[in-house]
C-alpha cells in the first residue's frame, strides 16, 4: 500500500512539474531564416534584393511605412492579393500582387524576414497571429 501511494505521489509531482515548465520561446532567427528562402522563391523578383521595390511599380518593403503601420493587413494582401492605391513611404503605388498559398507557419517565417531586414525592426509574428489574421 505504501508502494503505491509513493508512486502515485512522485507520478503527481511529476505531472505538476512539467505542467509548470515554460514552453520554449519563439526562434526568430530560426524563422528569420527560413523566410528569406520563401523571400527568395517568391518575392524577391519584384520586390528586389534589398526589399527596395521598383518605384511607382512595386513597392519597397525597406523601411515600409505602409507595411509596419499595421501586421494584420500586411498579412491579408500577402495571403489574399492586394489590388488598391497605397501610398508608402510617400509615394503611391497602384499595382497587383496576386495572393500566396502558403501555411501559417511559412507566413511567419515570410513576415519574420520582412519585418526583421532591409532596415525593418517589426518584432515577431508568430504562426498564431497569421491564423488570425487570415480571418477577414
Amino acid at each position: 500500500m505504501k508502494k503505491l501511494i509513493l508512486t502515485s505521489l512522485s507520478i503527481f509531482i511529476l505531472i505538476s512539474f512539467l505542467s509548470f515548465q515554460q514552453k520554449p520561446k519563439f526562434d526568430l532567427a530560426t524563422s528569420s531564416e527560413r523566410g528569406k528562402e520563401i523571400y527568395l522563391r517568391n518575392c524577391i523578383s519584384c520586390h528586389m534584393d534589398q526589399g527596395e521595390g521598383l518605384e511607382g511599380i512595386f513597392p519597397p518593403l525597406a523601411k515600409s511605412d505602409y507595411m509596419l503601420a499595421d501586421k494584420k493587413r500586411a498579412i491579408q494582401q500577402i495571403v489574399y492579393g492586394a489590388n488598391m492605391e497605397m501610398t508608402v513611404n510617400g509615394k503611391v503605388y497602384n499595382g497587383e500582387m496576386s495572393g500566396f498559398d502558403i501555411t501559417d507557419e511559412e507566413m511567419s517565417d515570410l513576415m519574420n524576414y520582412i519585418f526583421n531586414s532591409f532596415g525593418n525592426k517589426g518584432g515577431v509574428i508568430t504562426p498564431a497571429e497569421v491564423k488570425t489574421a487570415r480571418k477577414k
